[in-house]
């Protein structure tokens, strides 16, 4: 076949399956993003704002994934993980290689490479009166019109039928009962689609500058996270995705919580690697017309200060009770949650006799941190244990906290038969619990007038209640795992995912989960509420590497 508007001035040399084909193959089956390894191994490092692609694909579009052809990105990625996470990704790749190229009678390095430009970009459109299915778009930029002319004018012309849609030229193919449609715009990019009136949308997207370059929200959020030399950037429209769940049996969700999902508007981000891993950078956003707001409310920077250097993981947040709201608005009623708010609520109430929201929740407002810290191996106390689960959290009414931990007490003392013991540790007082059978399963006491803790598990008080030498925010794995740049933070999250593996996680995990954990040392996540319609996010991998 030859390019549409583009003159057949060349002999066709060869005979073999159409490239068209091939690329909407690879546009069909490229879900992860594994296959592009095989499909886009050179090119110039993207240095764009937006998206390849993002001037075709439809503004209204479900999802977008843009992915680097830069050979030396892919490269560095394959350093990552360990030799055996290796070998799992070469087979991986392999079979996408054959199933993309080879098994149509195609070689990578010799049909496509030579024209393909940065990077390739796919998108899932809705349905729109054409059937129930979702469909793929693909734009491949043209680096060398030239080559891409000739190598594509040599391909077996099949039995394509051409025709016009406002001024470009499509041409269709159809094969297994599909319609293969692909177009060339402006001798710039590349359209290929499995359906005919979505290579339509995406050629009107572009001609009627009504594509995602041109979404207001779109276009004002994701320069914020754009990177120079980004290996992927993808964009997921929110209240779409919502309303296509909408028609999966037996998981509709609720009107309440449709109504929570269609106040946002998306979801975008970009994934740099970096020397020691992967980073993501992410931004969520409202909808212009949602009458919800975001508080802004960064208060969670200090409670890591707190936590000593061996902590395997920590969980911090701004605010609790707000937290908990924001859970409760978008979870109540909602199928999909693991767990319900009333489920929550219930058993509270059965364990303490408390409720949740009244006697507890209404004095937690301030910044908290649950952590989970190894206990010191010689300790005799808590031998059942290996490490002490922590919660702390700054309060705003310290008469009602008091109140709710003498109730607790109680309910201990009375309807578990647990001892309450005072105690002096670091020369601060703490009340312990202790079960019937001797072990120290709970601390709690004030780390401060108006900080408020609570241990369960080994006996690891002692590290908090004196402030550590080496506190966990110095550390060189939590330094270069959790992402500074948005200061002050709405929420943290680190776990030292290489020592909990070690200690806690079983070596017979099913599939290739227990390879997976096992090339990932720590994994950072940092949250901001960037103003009142938006949230950034910060998230980084760091993997163990091995020569190969």
């Amino acid at each position: 076949m030859t390019l549409p508007t583009v003159s057949s001035r060349r002999n066709r040399r060869k005979k073999k399956p159409s490239l068209v084909l091939t690329l909407s193959a690879a546009g069909l089956l490229i879900g992860g993003g594994i296959a592009a390894y095989w499909l886009f191994t050179q090119g110039q490092p993207l240095s764009r704002d937006l998206p390849i692609g993002a001037n075709i694909i439809p503004d209204d579009a479900l999802f977008a994934v843009s992915l680097t052809t830069d050979h030396q990105q892919w490269q560095k990625l394959r350093e990552f993980g360990t030799l055996e996470a290796q070998r799992e990704l070469d087979k991986n790749l392999v079979i996408w290689r054959e199933r993309l190229f080879t098994n149509n009678g195609y070689d990578f390095q010799k049909d496509v490479k030579p024209w393909v430009g940065d990077g390739v970009t796919i998108a899932m459109l809705s349905p729109r009166g054409d059937g129930n299915q979702e469909s793929l778009v693909m734009v491949l930029p043209i680096k060398n019109l030239e080559v891409a002319e000739k190598i594509l004018s040599e391909s077996k012309p099949g039995n394509w039928v051409e025709r016009s849609y406002q001024g470009f030229v499509i041409k269709e193919i159809q094969k297994s009962g599909k319609i293969f449609s692909v177009a060339l715009l402006d001798q710039r990019f590349l359209v290929i689609s499995d359906n005919s009136t979505t290579i339509e949308r995406a050629i009107a997207a572009y001609k009627n500058k009504t594509s995602l370059a041109q979404l207001a929200s779109f276009k004002h959020n994701f320069p914020k996270i754009a990177s120079y030399q980004s290996f992927a950037q993808f964009y997921l429209n929110v209240p779409t995705a919502a309303k296509i769940a909408q028609g999966f049996p037996n998981r509709r969700l609720p009107a309440q919580v449709l109504t929570q999902l269609q106040n946002n508007q998306g979801l975008a981000g970009t994934v740099t690697l970096e020397p020691q891993g992967m980073r993501f950078k992410g931004i969520s956003w409202l909808n212009p017309q949602s009458q919800r707001l975001l508080a802004v409310e960064n208060n969670a920077g200090g409670m890591k200060n707190r936590l000593p250097g061996e902590t395997l993981m920590m969980l911090s947040g701004s605010n609790l009770q707000r937290w908990w709201g924001d859970y409760v608005s978008t979870s109540e009623g909602n199928p999909l949650s693991p767990i319900t708010p009333k489920e929550v609520r219930e058993g509270v109430k059965s364990l303490t006799s408390l409720d949740l929201e009244r006697d507890l929740l209404s004095w937690l407002q301030g910044e908290f941190a649950l952590a989970v810290i190894p206990k010191t191996p010689k300790n005799a106390l808590g031998e059942n244990f290996q490490a002490g689960l922590v919660f702390m959290s700054k309060i705003s009414q310290r008469q009602a906290a008091e109140t709710a931990l003498q109730k607790l007490d109680e309910v201990m003392k009375n309807q578990y038969q647990f001892q309450i013991q005072p105690e002096t540790v670091a020369g601060k007082p703490v009340v312990n619990w202790i079960s019937p059978f001797g072990a120290l399963t709970a601390t709690h006491g004030w780390l401060d007038d108006n900080i408020v803790f609570l241990v369960v598990g080994a006996p690891i008080s002692d590290k908090i209640l004196s402030r550590p030498n080496n506190p966990l925010v110095n550390t060189p794995s939590f330094q270069q795992t959790v992402i500074t740049e948005l200061n002050p933070p709405n929420g943290q999250f680190f776990l030292d995912v290489e020592q909990t593996v070690k200690s806690f996680i079983p070596n017979n995990l099913p599939g290739n989960q227990q390879t997976f954990l096992q090339s990932i040392r720590t994994i950072g996540v940092t949250t901001a509420i960037n103003d009142s319609r938006s949230q950034r996010y910060d998230v980084f991998l760091s993997f163990k590497k091995v020569d190969k």
